[in-house]
């Protein structure tokens, strides 16, 4: 089995999930009293979020790839950053290091593709939603996104950043982010992206009209694809 190199704390909440899952997904195909081989790396979020609201991507690019630097030095043969987000600067951090940083936005649009759907709903922070990086990527898989309006967006990574992101997780939250997700799906959305780790902890699939794509669980899968291939 390889070892999986994990840098959490992007928060600690969803970390705890990655955690998990590793574990239970190699257990599920291992069996007996099978886990996961993991080395995690966890960051200060309190820092990851100064330098994200400074639009400090070269800092955060810098502390990644520091970080995956450690990993893959401590023995890691691949890595995962577990959050999306981060991965605006995941081919700066995967020019940093030999080994494979097996990257969600990818690994999300494979499973898009899975059910030949066309047309998406991104949903994370404003980051995730605005920037190029994450539309890119489902692009050049024939994926087209779309995302809710301004006041949707400022909503949704306010709750992320301000609580979601300390453990809180409200009915009024849920109750907004669905009625996002139908509005969307009215306008042609055909699945959603949960594209930050910490939504599927709050929003899952019979809470949805159409598909949804858990990015911190698919992430999960193709790690321990590798892992144990």
């Amino acid at each position: 089995m390889k070892t999986i190199g994990l840098i959490g704390g992007i928060t600690w909440l969803s970390t705890l999930d990655y955690y998990r899952l590793l574990n239970q997904k190699v257990n599920e195909q291992l069996g007996g009293v099978h886990s996961a081989q993991i080395l995690l790396s966890s960051v200060d979020f309190d820092e990851i979020k100064r330098l994200t609201l400074a639009d400090d991507w070269n800092g955060l690019a810098n502390m990644m790839s520091r970080e995956a630097n450690r990993l893959q030095q401590a023995g890691a043969d691949c890595i995962l950053i577990g959050a999306n987000t981060m991965h605006n600067i995941a081919e700066a951090v995967q020019a940093s290091i030999r080994i494979p940083l097996i990257n969600i936005a990818v690994e999300t649009g494979k499973e898009i593709q899975k059910q030949q759907l066309k047309k998406v709903v991104l949903l994370g922070t404003k980051y995730t939603m605005q920037l190029p990086f994450y539309k890119n990527v489902l692009a050049k898989q024939g994926i087209e996104t779309i995302i809710p309006n301004e006041a949707e967006m400022e909503y949704i990574n306010t709750a992320i950043y301000e609580e979601m992101g300390k453990g809180i997780f409200l009915p009024e939250q849920k109750t907004e982010i669905i009625r996002i997700i139908d509005e969307l799906k009215n306008k042609g959305a055909e699945g959603v992206i949960l594209g930050c780790t910490e939504i599927p902890i709050l929003i899952k699939q019979e809470d949805s009209p159409i598909p949804v794509f858990d990015t911190a669980a698919i992430h999960v899968n193709a790690a321990v694809r590798f892992a144990l291939s």
